[in-house]
Formats: C-alpha cells, structure tokens, sequence
C-alpha cells in the first residue's frame, strides 16, 4: 500500500505545548487516549504498577485503575493473544514488548491472528490495537535487548510498521495508531527516549541538529499514519531514513558538505512513496540509511522502489547504509551502528567526490 504525504492535524482548542522528551510524549499520547475513550486499555509487563521498565506507563494506573492497565505475565505470545482477541470485541488495546527483541514468541499471534483477522472474516472482524516496542542499540543491552527487526513487519500484509524520531511526532503518531482500526506495530528507539542526540555517543549536543527533546502540545492532535516529512531540504541527495538515524543523517549531510535532503520515513510501512519520489527525481541521487541489518533490511525495498519510479532521473547508482551482517556485537556497538562518518561517506560516493 504506497499513499500520498500528508500534513499533521492539530484538534482545535490543542492547548499549550510544554518540552517533552520521547517517552512523555508517548505517556501523554496515552494519558490522552485513555481519558477520551474508556475502550483504550494499556498493558504488558511492568506496564501497571511499576510504570514499564523505560517508565513510559509511570502513573497511568494510579489515574485510571488497575482495570484500564495493568501487569501481565511474562507471556509475550499470551500478551498479544489476549489483545486480539480484546481489539476483536470492541477494546482498543495497547500493549508493550519490553524490548523488540522479545516479540518472536509473540509472532504467530502478531502474524496469524491480527494481522489476518479482518481478511479472514470477510471484515466482520478487525484488530485495532498497538503493540509498542522499544527497539535498536544505543544502551549495551548486547544482543538480546537491541534489536531492530521492522524489516519482518514489513513484510506481513494486513499490519502497520511506525518508528518515530522525535517526541512531537511520537505522541501524534501514537494517538493515530490508537485510533486506527488496523494493527500497528509501533517501534520506539531507545537511543532518543531521553532527549537530546548529536549523532554521536561521546560528543556534546550541537544544536544545529538536536531536536529529539521539544514542544509537544499538551492536548489532543495526530500526526497522520503513512506520511513523511523533510527534515532537512537539501538539492543534491535524497537521504531517505527513520528513528535514530534520521539524526545520524542530518549529521552527516552537516559535516560532510552535501546540500542532503532528509526524508524521516515516520510510517515505514504504508509507505510514502510519493514524498520520496518526489524527492529523488528532484536531487537525481538517493542514500537509504537503517540501524538493522543490512541484508533483506527494509533499506533494499526502498532501493528497488526508488530504482523502479525513479531509474530515469538517477545520476549515481543508490547507496544503502545500514547494521553489519552479525549478530549484534555487544562490546562493538557504536562500530555497528552507522555514523556520520559512514554515512558521509555514502554521500560523497553518490556525488561521485
């Protein structure tokens, strides 16, 4: 499903904005959700009395009660299982993988059950629910707690892939995806849960770029499912990225020189195929950039979109930046991850320097 870009939408009367990092964007997206309707039920492990273990859930028990979220055993297939079936008789569930890693014994429900569940009853069934995933490296959580697997969502027809990199569009994107009758995979990076992020792990903030700390209004308002944004307008490369490395990218084009156009992807999969096009045939190159690994990544579906819409207007061969082919390397994580010096790199290949 490709769809055309399109803009935010604010609810009249949204409020004031107050500065939030990414997970009290999201806890406000659910506090929001919660007190405007009385379906949305929020839980998972850790999730009710301890708040979750990134403590994006903190205190939403003790306003709406045990009942509206609350623990659930270590069970992540259990977990998914009940919220489809929940989501099928008119709850709007949200539940939380503790970390992406952890959702394989979740997938025959993920894939057999949600994502089919309208197609397989004709639509007299849907499955409107959220599962949230704090996802990708950046805490030396080694090979267990630092997984980016989008790429496997992708690929399972009838599901939604989201991954936000800022706290304004993590609250938006959130609160659509509640509102939406169609499971939502919803990818958190938890490189930028905390604020602000120059690119790289072991130099101060410079704030030409770092924004993932900023105003969110306090109220109601979406930012719509299937819509990129240009973060950064650029005429000589098209830089289509998502979550953490959008940062790394806007890094990049900074320090190597090249005029990049940044492309943040927001909703990986439906796809904003016309924001992109539009992009590439303008700038005539693209770098696709991803945290995962790099081969059957997401990154090699949107060099072959760009190569069929766009092979006309190309001038250099399209470069993908992504994870090593390992597992992933505990003790050489900020190696693995691709920094602004590879992506640069990449940039310069496209413009033939």
């Amino acid at each position: 499903m490709l769809t055309k870009t399109r803009t935010q939408e604010l609810a009249p009367g949204v409020g004031k904005t107050t500065p939030m990092t990414m997970i009290q964007a999201l806890r406000s997206a659910l506090d929001v959700m919660m007190a405007r309707d009385g379906n949305v039920v929020v839980f998972g492990q850790d999730v009710g009395y301890f708040g979750g273990v990134f403590r994006v859930t903190e205190g939403l028990q003790a306003k709406y009660g045990a009942s509206r979220c609350f623990d659930a055993p270590i069970s992540e297939g259990g977990i998914v299982g009940a919220a489809v079936g929940m989501a099928a008789y008119g709850l709007r569930p949200v539940v939380e993988i503790q970390f992406a890693d952890y959702f394989y014994p979740a997938s025959d429900q993920i894939v057999s059950e949600a994502a089919r569940l309208r197609h397989r009853s004709a639509g007299d069934f849907s499955a409107p629910m959220t599962i949230r995933m704090p996802c990708g490296g950046g805490i030396y959580g080694g090979q267990t707690h630092s997984q980016s697997p989008e790429a496997l969502f992708t690929h399972v027809c009838g599901l939604r892939t989201v991954m936000p990199s800022n706290p304004y569009d993590a609250k938006g994107l959130l609160i659509a995806s509640i509102e939406n009758d169609d499971p939502v995979i919803f990818l958190e990076p938890k490189r930028l849960y905390h604020g602000l992020f120059d690119g790289h792990h072991d130099r101060p903030v410079v704030p030409w770029f770092s924004h993932p700390s900023g105003e969110v209004p306090e109220g109601y308002y979406t930012v719509p499912l299937e819509s990129a944004a240009v973060v950064r307008p650029g005429r000589e490369v098209t830089v289509l990225a998502y979550g953490t490395m959008v940062w790394v990218a806007k890094a990049a084009a900074h320090e190597s020189g090249v005029d990049a156009e940044v492309i943040d992807l927001r909703s990986i999969w439906p796809l904003d195929l016309e924001a992109i096009v539009a992009s590439v045939r303008k700038t005539g190159r693209c770098v696709v950039v991803h945290e995962a690994t790099r081969t059957s990544g997401f990154g090699a579906e949107l060099v072959a979109l760009v190569q069929e819409h766009c092979f006309w207007h190309l001038e250099a061969p399209v470069e993908r930046v992504a994870g090593w082919d390992t597992p992933y390397p505990h003790a050489q994580e900020w190696a693995y991850f691709p920094g602004p010096e590879r992506v640069g790199a990449a940039l310069k290949r496209a413009m033939g320097r």
